[in-house]
Formats: structure tokens, sequence, C-alpha cells
């Protein structure tokens, strides 16, 4: 890895995929667009998934996510791919948001420390749960610092 400061490892050249789009207005772009007008809204229905593309291998550090309350992902498990197979996940932690407007970050720390060591080419937040009884999830702001 070359730099050991923390920098931002979301951008434009991030690709985005997510497991659905409530309409086409509150789609997976507005993720990072980092407008507080704007926002992805998932269908309905558990689990319901973002997952991230980096260009180049990067060690996640800190999370950020600021959800709209009431559509709030409260167990979020994160996952990477295995080295030796690309289509196969494996957990690295479980964050646990509150059912809040506000930002909230969290620690990336992994249940298993080599998980991250060599870094990672992408990285699926899986939401498990939602505080909205029909497993909606809303985020106005993505964002994801670590190492390059």
């Amino acid at each position: 890895m070359a730099s050991s400061a923390s920098v931002p490892l979301l951008d434009t050249s991030t690709s985005i995929k997510v497991s659905s789009t409530l309409e086409k207005s509150t789609g997976k772009k507005n993720l990072i667009d980092k407008s507080p007008e704007t926002c992805w809204t998932s269908q309905q229905g558990l689990p319901q998934f973002i997952q991230l593309g980096f260009t180049s291998h990067v060690i996640p550090k800190h999370l950020s996510i600021t959800f709209q309350g009431g559509f709030v992902g409260t167990r979020c498990a994160l996952y990477v791919p295995r080295e030796d197979d690309k289509k196969e996940w494996h957990l690295v932690c479980t964050v646990y948001p509150e059912d809040v407007n506000r930002r909230q970050i969290f620690d990336v720390i992994p249940e298993k420390p080599e998980a991250l060591h060599n870094g990672v080419s992408s990285l699926k937040l899986v939401f498990e749960s939602s505080s909205d009884f029909f497993g909606r999830i809303t985020i106005y702001d993505l964002s994801l610092d670590g190492m390059i």
C-alpha cells in the first residue's frame, strides 16, 4: 500500500451496484454525490445491498452513512471477496446503525485481522435488517475512508 494516511476511497471512478432502486430519482449515483437533497432508496424486502468496486486495492478503515430515519439498515454486514475466489464473499465485520437522521461513522475492524491485510478490490454492504416494516433502506450520503 502506497499511503499510510486515511483518504476518501469513494469517487466517480468507484463502481456501484445496488440490490434494487425504488425509482429513477432515488438511484445509486445519489449515494456519493455529496448532496443533502438526493438519496438512494431501495425497494422493499431484505436483504438489500450496496457493492463498491475500486480501481486499485484499498484498506477500508471508516464507513460513514447518513440514513433517513425510519428507513435505516439497522444491521449491516461488510463483506469482501475471497482472494482465491472473487465470486465468494466473506464477512469482515458487522455494524449496527441507529434509527436516526444524522451521519453515523463506524470503524471497519475485521473479525479476522488478515482479511484486509493485502487490501481489497471491492466491498459489499449487506443490510440484513431495517427499521422500516417493509425492509426499505434510504441513504443520503455514503463515504468510506482508508488507505490506498
